[in-house]
C-alpha cells in the first residue's frame, strides 16, 4: 500500500473519510518538496465526533479482561515488523529522516509497544487499613477514560505511540492529533496499526486538523481527562493554561537547551562521538539535543580540533542515501530559523568555527564559539543543526553555566573517573543526566519529562500508569457504622 494515497483521510469511529473543513493541509516532502498528500482538515464537529466515540467505546474496553486486551499490542508490534521497510520509507519521505534516524524512531517504537503488551497488567490495586473497626479500604486503580494526544513533527511515529499505545493499554480511549508537517507517520499511520492490530472500532480517533480551523476545542472539550502533549514550550504552557481552565490534566513534554559537558579527564575522541550525535541527530531537531557544548579549557583545544573535523566531514543532502547524516529540516521556516541564529552569533561577536550554508531546506553544519556570556542564544532551544561551543576552569563553573537556563530536560557528563560524573549529573537542575553517553535518550521504563521550561509530569513505565489512570476508593463497611445522630 502506499501510505500517502491510503492514510490522507481522517478516522473517527473506525471509519475512514474525508474531514468537512474548508481547506486541506498539503503534506510535501521536505528534502525535494513533492507532494505527498492533501488532507481536508477536520472541523470542530468532527473532533466532537471523535471524543464521543472514543467516549462510548472506553467503557465497554474498559471492562475487557487485560490478558486478552495485552493481544492488540502483540499484533500491533507484528504489523510494525512486518511493515518495518515501508514505514522507513515513510519517515525518509515524510520528515526528511535518514535511514539511521528511521532506524532508531522504529527500534523505540517496538520497544514501547513491547512494554504495552505488558502494562495492561501493571495497575494494582491496595488494601488500607482504618482506624473505623470493620472497615475494609479498597483502592482501585482505573482508566481515567478518554485522552488527548497532540504529537511534534520530529518523532511523530514514536511521540504518537509512546502515548497512544499506553493508553489504549491501560484501558483508555484515545483521540490524536498529529502535527500538521507529519499527517501520516504522526498521525493516520498509527490508526491503521492498530486497525490491522483489531482494536475495536471507536477507541482511537485521529483527526487532521488545525487550530485555524478548530481554535482550542481539542483542549476544551468535556470529554478527555488527560491532554498529552508533545512540543515547544511557547505552546505547552498555551494548553497547560486551558487544562488548567478546565481541570484536564495535562502531561507536558516540550523543549529542552541540553548541556554535554567534558570535564578535563575524558575520553576525548569518545565524547567528540557523543557530542556530535547529541547535536546532530535528526539535523538537531531532537528536544534533548546538545544545544551547548561545555569543555574544561584543559582539554578545549584538543576536543574542538576533533569536534569541528568531524562534523565537516558530515554529510549532508538526500535523507534516502544511505550516507547521508544530515537531512532537510521539517519547513523553509525551520531553516531559515537554523541560518539566522548563526547570523545573529556572528552579529554577536561568535566565531564561526563551521560555517554551514543553507540550500532549500537542507542546512549544513555549524559550530560556533566565543559567544558573549549573556547573548540569549545561550538559553533558547536551537532546534537545527548548530552547536555552541562554551569553555569552562573546572566543575563548579560548568555547574553554573550548565544551570544558566530555564530548561531542564535532558544533559550527559563525559570523565574518566564515574562517581565523579555523577556526584556532576546530581548537580544538574534538569530531569535526565547521562555519564558517559550521549544527551538523546529514552527507555520504556525510565521516567522522562523535563523540570523547569522543559515540561511537566513523566511518561514511561510506572510514570505511563500514574499518568493515564486514576484511583478510586471503595470502603466496605462490615457490621454496622455508628452515627452521631
Amino acid at each position: 500500500m502506499s501510505f500517502f494515497t491510503d492514510l490522507d483521510q481522517q478516522y473517527i469511529d473506525g471509519a475512514w473519510r474525508p474531514g468537512s473543513g474548508s481547506w486541506d493541509i498539503i503534506d510535501f516532502n521536505p528534502y525535494d518538496g513533492e507532494k505527498l498528500a492533501s488532507i481536508t482538515v477536520a472541523t470542530a464537529d468532527e473532533v466532537d465526533q471523535a471524543y464521543r466515540a472514543a467516549e462510548r467505546a472506553q467503557r465497554e474496553w474498559a471492562a475487557v479482561n487485560p490478558y486478552s486486551r495485552r493481544l492488540v499490542f502483540e499484533r500491533a508490534l507484528r504489523v510494525v515488523e512486518d511493515r518495518e521497510e515501508e514505514i522507513a520509507a515513510a519517515i525518509t519521505a515524510e520528515l526528511g529522516g535518514t535511514r539511521t534516524k528511521a532506524g532508531f524512531e522504529l527500534h523505540l517504537v517496538k520497544e514501547f509497544l513491547r512494554d504495552a503488551i505488558h502494562l495492561a497488567l501493571r495497575p494494582e490495586g491496595r488494601l488500607l487499613p482504618s482506624p473505623i473497626d470493620g472497615k475494609e479500604n479498597r483502592v482501585h486503580r482505573v482508566p481515567v477514560g478518554v485522552i488527548g494526544v497532540i504529537s511534534p513533527f520530529n518523532f511523530p511515529f514514536l511521540l504518537s505511540m509512546k502515548s497512544v499505545a499506553p493508553a489504549l493499554s491501560l484501558g483508555n480511549g484515545v483521540v490524536l492529533k498529529p502535527h500538521q508537517n507529519t499527517p501520516v507517520c504522526g498521525g493516520t499511520l498509527v490508526a491503521k496499526v492498530f486497525e490491522e492490530a483489531g482494536l475495536p472500532p471507536g477507541l482511537l480517533n485521529v483527526v487532521v486538523t488545525d487550530i485555524a480551523e478548530i481554535g482550542d476545542v481539542f483542549l476544551t472539550h468535556p470529554v478527555p481527562k488527560v491532554i498529552s502533549f508533545t512540543g515547544s514550550d511557547r505552546v505547552g504552557r498555551h494548553v497547560a493554561t486551558v487544562c488548567a481552565s478546565q481541570f484536564k490534566h495535562a502531561v507536558l513534554e516540550l523543549g529542552g537547551n541540553s548541556a554535554l559537558t567534558v570535564l578535563d579527564d575524558a575520553d576525548i575522541d569518545y565524547a567528540v562521538d557523543a557530542a556530535v550525535f547529541s547535536r546532530y541527530v535528526h539535523q538537531g531537531q531532537v528536544c534533548m539535543a546538545a544545544n551547548r557544548i561545555l569543555v574544561d579549557r584543559a582539554v578545549e583545544r584538543e576536543f574542538t580540533e576533533k569536534f569541528t573535523a568531524k562534523v565537516r566531514g558530515l554529510k549532508v543532502g538526500d535523507p534516502a542515501d544511505p550516507e547521508t547524516v544530515i537531512g532537510p529540516l521539517i519547513s523553509a521556516s525551520q531553516a531559515d530559523a537554523a541560518t539566522q541564529i548563526v547570523d545573529q552569533a556572528l552579529a554577536e561577536g561568535a566565531t564561526a568555527l563551521v560555517h554551514g550554508r543553507a540550500t532549500g531546506n537542507l542546512v549544513e553544519p555549524s559550530v560556533l564559539a566565543g559567544l558573549p556570556d549573556d547573548s540569549p542564544l545561550l538559553k533558547q532551544e536551537i532546534f537545527g543543526p548548530v552547536a555552541v561551543i562554551i569553555p569552562f576552569d573546572g566543575d563548579d563553573e560548568a555547574v553554573r553555566i550548565a544551570n544558566d537556563t530555564p530548561y531542564g530536560l535532558s544533559g550527559a557528563v563525559h570523565t574518566g573517573n564515574i562517581e565523579r560524573g555523577v556526584a556532576f549529573a546530581r548537580r544538574i537542575d534538569t530531569a535526565m543526566m547521562h555519564v558517559n553517553d550521549s544527551t538523546v535518550h529514552d527507555e520504556p521504563l525510565v521516567p522522562f519529562g523535563g523540570e523547569k521550561n522543559s515540561g511537566t509530569g513523566r511518561l514511561n513505565g510506572d510514570a505511563t500508569v500514574e499518568a493515564f489512570t486514576t484511583t478510586k476508593w471503595i470502603s466496605i463497611q462490615h457490621g454496622r457504622s455508628g452515627f452521631p445522630f
